[in-house]
């Protein structure tokens, strides 16, 4: 058993409740961003958008899974669909909305993912937060471009920043504030993420011209 969070005391299925439940948060934004996409595109839905989708119900899941039997199988179902939402977010932006050509993107790609590698590497300071690095430059990148490029909503991905800056503070003091707060502040990671996955990936449905 993984025990990395305040809230789990012990083992069981339900040693973290909050944790699990909050997960369904992540449902929640991929049902309203498919409501989204049929507004947005009435006929053909792009197969991109689709799967970003898919990807923030995924999140969910494995979320669940992890916070449910905290075991290390469970902790790579939690993981691999975040890097796989980052990696189609950050390709289907460089290709779709910025326009790149493949080799562009690819170098792009290929210097996220070292800078993901490299985060791996650095000893678990702020409570594993600092893996997170090149994610949230990614999207600060990103939303100052999307702000520069776009007129209609603009400011979708630097909210979803914004959002993720504050995230990321309640992710770091979980166990920090255990002795003052044995719920932990973990749970709060879970409902702001689903705000900025939601946000992120509203901000590619909303520029309809760029998958068509």
């Amino acid at each position: 058993m993984l025990d990395e969070y305040c809230e789990r005391l012990g083992p069981g299925l339900w040693a973290e409740p909050v944790n699990a439940l909050t997960n369904l948060v992540f449902i929640l934004a991929a049902l309203l961003l498919w409501r989204l996409l049929q507004q947005q595109y009435p006929q053909r839905r792009p197969l991109s958008l689709r799967w970003l989708i898919v990807l923030v119900a995924s999140i969910g899941v494995g979320s669940g899974l992890y916070h449910t039997f905290a075991t290390p199988w469970a902790m790579w179902m939690d993981v691999i669909p975040i890097l796989i939402f980052q990696i189609s977010l950050l390709w289907t932006y460089l290709r779709r909305l910025a326009g790149l050509g493949a080799l562009v993107s690819s170098g792009l790609m290929m210097l996220f993912m070292a800078a993901n590698y490299a985060s791996g590497l650095v000893p678990d300071w702020l409570n594993g937060s600092m893996m997170y690095a090149p994610a949230i430059a990614s999207v600060l990148l990103l939303g100052l471009d999307h702000a520069r490029r776009q007129s209609c909503e603009r400011w979708l991905l630097l909210g979803a920043f914004a959002v993720f800056c504050v995230s990321l503070f309640f992710r770091t003091l979980d166990n920090q504030w255990c002795e003052i707060w044995p719920l932990g502040t973990h749970f709060v990671w879970h409902v702001l993420n689903g705000l900025v996955l939601y946000l992120a990936t509203r901000a590619l449905i909303t520029v309809r011209g760029a998958f068509q």
